[in-house]
Parts: structure tokens; C-alpha cells; sequence
């Protein structure tokens, strides 16, 4: 999955694709690299993040999903926690609702993607973008998770959303330290079998790979500085079960499950 941001504040890129024609050029050679879905987004969820006003996200997120539908060649998905963009987005070619919120800021959504027979991504985090990071606490971070999206994928399904159009994302940095992300993902089969849908992880410059990094190198690594730390998570992730990966640098993502893949391929054929 491809990541499309049309907001100036995003912590990756925030900005470098604001305008339209930029966003769509970005979406078409994320395409072209080989993303086999592009994720458009129109407000920024980063951590101290503010609400952006319904018109705003409209504008921002129309123009550059409906062009993507209707050139990219791969399926796009729209992300959002407000109905009225999803429904909107929908209605414009986009498939798929990616909702960090897993469907609890409005009311509607779910309503929305049954109603257009859309994908849902249920994503789980603690709080909202403003405060979410400020001291998150867990018992356990892994059953508490999975628990969460086990229960808001029962919710989907009650409200109409076919069993085949869900999947669910643990919201590695979403209300969670740098101990709890990589936890997550440690046991990220554990959390694979428990939610029996397909899981995206999308781990992609954020924080705790800088902070990683930084430790080891006794340096400062800028999201720009860290494409090469979200490959190793890129492939963890597969290999431990994840579906899909989120990223902004979709070639070396691509190269790097690619290769993965082929030496898997080559040792099950070894093994036969």
C-alpha cells in the first residue's frame, strides 16, 4: 500500500505533495514502482495532529482519488474517520476506507462502507491524534489489541460489511511507545491468528524506527533517515503473517518482499 498524503503537516512529507497534480504524479509512480494499492489521505494523524474541517479534507482528497481510480490501475482507498468523505470518495473510485478510528469517530461510517460494499480497514489506537502519545499504558499490548479489533471487525460485520472486505491494522505507533510497537510486532502472528482477517502493518518512518536507530548510532534519524529501517520491519512483517504493508517508499519495499519471497519460494522447493 502505497501512502498518497495531500496535507502540509503529515510528519513524513507533509506538504512536499499538498497540491493536487503533485499528489496525483506521486500516485502514479507509487503505481508504477509497483504498489498494488494507493492510500489517500487528507489529514494528517500524526501524533499532536489537529482536526482538519470536513470542506478542507473534501477538497484535498476528491480530486487526487478521482483521478488515481481512474488511472492508477490499482484500487485505491480513502483515508478518513469522516463518513461524508468516505461516502464521497466511494462515490468518486475509490474501494476501500482506511479508518484509523476503526469506525468509533462517526457513527455513519460503517453504514457508509456496507452501503457501497467498500473494504474496511479497522485500525486500533488509544486516544486521538492530539493525545494519544501522551503516557499511553497497557497490561498487555498484544491481547489488548487484538481484543479491540476483534471486537470493532464483530461490529463491522454486524453493520453489513462483508467478512472478505475487512482487515485489520494493530496502529503500530497510534497510542503506543517504542516498547509496545515492537512488541506488536514480535508477536505480530499471535495477533494474526487471533483477528482471522488479513492484518496491514504499517510501520513506515515513524518514530520508534528512529528511535531504534538512534540508540545504536547515538543519532538523531529524521523520517527521511529511516526508508531503511522500515524495510527491515517491511519484511518482519510479511514473514511473521502481515498481508499488506503500508509505506512511503514503495520500490525498495517492493525489491525487498520480492527477494523475500523468492528465497522462500527456493527453500520450500528444497525442502519438497
Amino acid at each position: 500500500m502505497g501512502v498518497v498524503n495531500v496535507t502540509p503537516d503529515s510528519f513524513s512529507d507533509g506538504g512536499t505533495y499538498a497540491d493536487p497534480d503533485a499528489a496525483i504524479a506521486h500516485g502514479l509512480a507509487l503505481a508504477a514502482e509497483g504498489a498494488d494499492v494507493l492510500d489517500v489521505g487528507g489529514e494528517s494523524t500524526r501524533p499532536g495532529a489537529s482536526p482538519v474541517p470536513e470542506a478542507v479534507e473534501r477538497a484535498r482528497v476528491l480530486p487526487v482519488v478521482t483521478a488515481l481510480a481512474a488511472d492508477a490501475g490499482v484500487p485505491v482507498s480513502v483515508d478518513t474517520t469522516k463518513a461524508s468523505i468516505a461516502a464521497a470518495a466511494l462515490g468518486a473510485g475509490a474501494s476501500i476506507v482506511n479508518d484509523v478510528s476503526a469506525g468509533l469517530a462517526d457513527a455513519a461510517m460503517l453504514g457508509v462502507v456496507a452501503g457501497a460494499d467498500a473494504g474496511f480497514v479497522v485500525m486500533h489506537r488509544r486516544g486521538e491524534p492530539r493525545t494519544m502519545q501522551d503516557d499511553p499504558r497497557y497490561g498487555d499490548v498484544v491481547t489488548e489489541v487484538s481484543d479491540f479489533l476483534v471486537e470493532r471487525l464483530d461490529a463491522a460485520r454486524e453493520a453489513g460489511v462483508r467478512l472478505d472486505a475487512l482487515c485489520a491494522d494493530p496502529g503500530i505507533g497510534f497510542g503506543k511507545t517504542e516498547q509496545h510497537n515492537l512488541a506488536l510486532l514480535a508477536h505480530l502472528h499471535e495477533l494474526v491468528e487471533r483477528v482471522d482477517v488479513p492484518v496491514l502493518v504499517g510501520t513506515s518512518r515513524k518514530t520508534f524506527i528512529g528511535s531504534v536507530i538512534g540508540a545504536t548510532t547515538g543519532t538523531t534519524v529524521g523520517p527521511a533517515e529511516r526508508d531503511e529501517g522500515t524495510l527491515a520491519t517491511v519484511v518482519w512483517a510479511i514473514d511473521h503473517g502481515a498481508a499488506v504493508v503500508r509505506v512511503h517508499a514503495v520500490k525498495p519495499a517492493v525489491d525487498a518482499v520480492r527477494l523475500w519471497f523468492e528465497m522462500g519460494r527456493i527453500d520450500a522447493k528444497a525442502v519438497a
